[in-house]
């Protein structure tokens, strides 16, 4: 890890194994808060120069304490181990409330892939789209025994999210890196939710689109770039 630049502010090591900042103490609290900053969470101050563990930093321990004691009222309802912060990891949920993380955690399968096991296979019809909450998985292609890897995803990305609205085929297998914790978007489910909490189904649905739509785009780039290589080397 590297060392920042003196100040009063500070840097935090994410999931995706980079750091975020500068932000300042109030910023920082309310994070931990929402528990996207855990006890454990790597956090830089600028002021003591080095990286610790949240739960070790001065200003910060009264937090962890507070927290140690016992969980919010809105918190006691999730579902087994997860919390808001475990939900906002997935950049499309990362805006939404306490409330509307409940309300959406209850309406949702949660579950725990063993490494290795196949999530979803090429070919297969499915209606489910499955976001990330811890662990690994790759998207792959296999011709014959040769595999090849197509995407690697972290905590915060999702996938299936055509057959969710299509319950056509699947375009891959994705495969468990690791042991990995997903929520399960069923097309039953997501009915639910869009009859019993459609102001959350919105902004689920707005946040889904413009993650595919910058995919797309970046499609688009990539076959760009290729087809002007191409025409670059023919001339």
């Amino acid at each position: 890890m590297q060392t920042e630049e003196a100040g009063s502010g500070f840097f935090i090591w994410g999931a995706d194994q980079s750091a975020y900042g500068p932000v300042e103490l109030p910023t920082l609290v309310n994070w931990i808060r929402d528990e996207r900053v855990t006890a454990d969470t790597w956090v830089f101050a600028q002021q003591g120069a080095n990286w610790q563990p949240a739960a070790k930093i001065p200003e910060l321990q009264m937090f962890f304490r507070t927290k140690s004691g016992g969980a919010s009222s809105s918190l006691a309802s999730f579902p087994g181990p997860i919390k808001p912060g475990s939900l906002r990891r997935v950049k499309i949920l990362a805006n939404l409330g306490d409330e509307q993380l409940n309300k959406f955690a209850q309406l949702m399968e949660f579950e725990t892939i063993p490494p290795w096991k196949t999530i979803v296979k090429k070919g297969e019809y499915g209606d489910s789209m499955y976001l990330i909450l811890e662990g690994e998985a790759r998207v792959r292609l296999m011709e014959g025994h040769r595999e090849t890897i197509l995407a690697t995803l972290g905590p915060g990305e999702f996938f299936g999210d055509i057959s969710l609205f299509d319950h056509g085929p699947r375009s891959a297998d994705v495969i468990a890196n690791a042991e990995t914790t997903v929520v399960k978007i069923s097309a039953a489910n997501f009915e639910k939710l869009a009859a019993e909490a459609p102001d959350l189904a919105v902004p689920f649905l707005t946040a889904t689109v413009k993650t595919l739509a910058a995919r797309i785009r970046a499609d688009n780039k990539r076959i760009s770039n290729s087809v002007a290589s191409a025409h670059a080397v023919e001339g």
